[in-house]
């Protein structure tokens, strides 16, 4: 079971928990009852939901933070230099080799533009913002040979459908 599963399932148990205590307050809020024996479940409730948390919650993070996808690569970066302007890519290199860590440097010419890596699949495999005057850094391993498709996330004019730019 991949890690994104085992995250998907706890995040859905956790949400249909919070469901059914959300469910059963609002069934009991019409009901008169006196403080003292609420005020006690209440506190039980709470220390079950702590020990809960500790006895499940941390063991479960530390499981799933094990696979840290930011990696430190041994590998020196090929770097590839990326300029977004109205409606084209700008970039210094086009071919880079496969297995090897790339470092993008993305920075705009004029407004803000979405970088991103898309396989041949048409998979969205990286992202990161194009912003004039500021460089965001963005490090991607393409493990496999192909043709990459670099798109444009956010709406930047008329023209945006065409801003693609590749790399083999």
């Amino acid at each position: 079971m991949s890690v994104q599963t085992v995250s998907a399932v706890l995040s859905l148990l956790a949400i249909l928990s919070l469901a059914a205590v959300a469910l059963r307050v609002r069934a009991l809020a019409h009901e008169r009852r006196d403080y003292a024996p609420v005020q006690i479940g209440a506190y039980r409730i709470r220390a079950i939901g702590f020990w809960l948390l500790v006895l499940v919650g941390l063991p479960t993070s530390v499981w799933l933070f094990r696979a840290n996808p930011y990696t430190v690569q041994a590998a020196a970066p090929q770097v590839v230099n990326a300029t977004g302007y109205q409606w084209y890519w700008e970039l210094d290199t086009s071919q880079v080799t496969a297995g090897r860590p790339v470092k993008f440097r993305v920075t705009s010419a004029d407004v803000n533009h979405g970088f991103g890596l898309y396989d041949e699949a048409g998979t969205l495999v990286a992202q990161t913002q194009a912003m004039p005057g500021y460089i965001n850094r963005l490090t991607h391993v393409f493990e496999a040979p192909g043709t990459y498709r670099v798109l444009c996330l956010e709406y930047c004019g008329l023209v945006h459908h065409n801003m693609i730019a590749e790399i083999p």
